[in-house]
Formats: C-alpha cells, sequence, structure tokens
C-alpha cells in the first residue's frame, strides 16, 4: 500500500471512529447535552480535528441519519425481486426487524431521537433520497399486493403507514427494553413471533 492510501484509509478510519463515538453518545446522553468538544475526548482526539472531518453537530447529525437509511435500504435489496409482493413485503418486515435490532443505537437515531428531523427540514432533498426510497419502496410492494386482491377496501399509503408503525413499535418497545419490564416468557424473541403472528393475520387477508 503506499503511503497516499495508508493515509487515506487513515482518514476513513477517523472519520468512522468519530461517527460511532457520536452515534453512541447522541443515544446515551441526549444531542442537545453532546458537544463536539465530548465526541473529541470520547475518541482521545482534539476539538480541532473533528471540525476538520465536519463543520458542526448537526452535519453529524446528517451524516449519520444517511448513513443509517443507506443501511437500511441495503438490507431491502435483498427481497427486491421477489416477484410475489406478499412474500415481498413478509421478508422486508423480517428485514427491518434484523436491522433494527442489530443496530440498536443507529436505529434509535433514526427513528427515535427528534434532533435528526431539524436536520432533515433543512436538508436538500437530494441527501435523503435513502428514507423516501425506502418508504416508496414498502408502498409500492403494499400497492402490488392490493392489485392482486390483497387488503381489499384499504388504502395504500396509510395501510403502509400502519404497517411500518407496526414493525416499528416493536422493534422500538424491545430495543428500549420495555419488553422485558413487562415480564414476558419469551422477551428475547417476542419481536420475531409478533410478526409472525402478524403474517398469519395479513395471509388471512
Amino acid at each position: 500500500m503506499s503511503t497516499a492510501d495508508r493515509k487515506v484509509k487513515e482518514k476513513e478510519q477517523l472519520k468512522t471512529l468519530i461517527l460511532d463515538s457520536a452515534r453512541k453518545l447522541f443515544v446515551e446522553k441526549g444531542v442537545a447535552q453532546t458537544t463536539i468538544r465530548s465526541i473529541a475526548q470520547h475518541i482521545d482526539y482534539s476539538v480541532g480535528t473533528v471540525y476538520v472531518y465536519f463543520k458542526d453537530k448537526n452535519a453529524i447529525l446528517n451524516e449519520l441519519h444517511t448513513q443509517g437509511f443507506a443501511q437500511l435500504s441495503s438490507f431491502f435489496e435483498v427481497p427486491r425481486h421477489v416477484e410475489d409482493p406478499m412474500e415481498r413485503l413478509i421478508a422486508m418486515g423480517r428485514l427491518y426487524i434484523k436491522f433494527a435490532l442489530e443496530n440498536p443505537d443507529m436505529y434509535e437515531l433514526m427513528f427515535t431521537l427528534k434532533a435528526p428531523m431539524d436536520v432533515l427540514s433543512a436538508a436538500d432533498e437530494e441527501e435523503w433520497k435513502e428514507g423516501t426510497n425506502a418508504f416508496a419502496f414498502l408502498k409500492s410492494t403494499v400497492e402490488q399486493c392490493i392489485s392482486q386482491q390483497h387488503f381489499k377496501g384499504h388504502q395504500p399509503e396509510p395501510l403502509t403507514f400502519m404497517i411500518w408503525s407496526l414493525v416499528h413499535g416493536m422493534c422500538s418497545l424491545h430495543i428500549s427494553n420495555r419488553t422485558t419490564g413487562v415480564r414476558l416468557q419469551n422477551a428475547e424473541h417476542i419481536v420475531a413471533a409478533g410478526f409472525e403472528e402478524f403474517v398469519t393475520i395479513l395471509k388471512k387477508e
């Protein structure tokens, strides 16, 4: 590896370190309580080093939010070519749960913390195509299900929102340890089990 290539790799590694540390601090301490200085201290670098990569805290939030939706979209690439829309919808639900439970800090930042939405409202639409594309893919799958006589009498957009909300709610309750708090018998696997119950309902439509 050349000196130039090594420097590029080191820069990418440091940027990743900053983002990973910021994500943890945002979730643990809250966005308002997290500063560029606290991020720098967390990774044992100077404040100036962080500013080399990001102009402010919002830029870090923007990068993390975009990164999260890009990761989620990559999960959805797996079932994209499943021809049966109902089977595709079910596969998407299972993969969504897998993403959420394997990336709890990122998931909370994407869907629980309010602060990223302040950044989102000020961002160019092109910067956030990952989020809109993920929802559009889900909605188009629901529309195809309706065209094949599933979900009779339902409207695509509110139905899509309801399906997303249900799966999100299960993931969020589990990540925030609410599932253990109510003493469920199988709390560790309740999200997957709950989704399979939902699948049974879907297939009855």
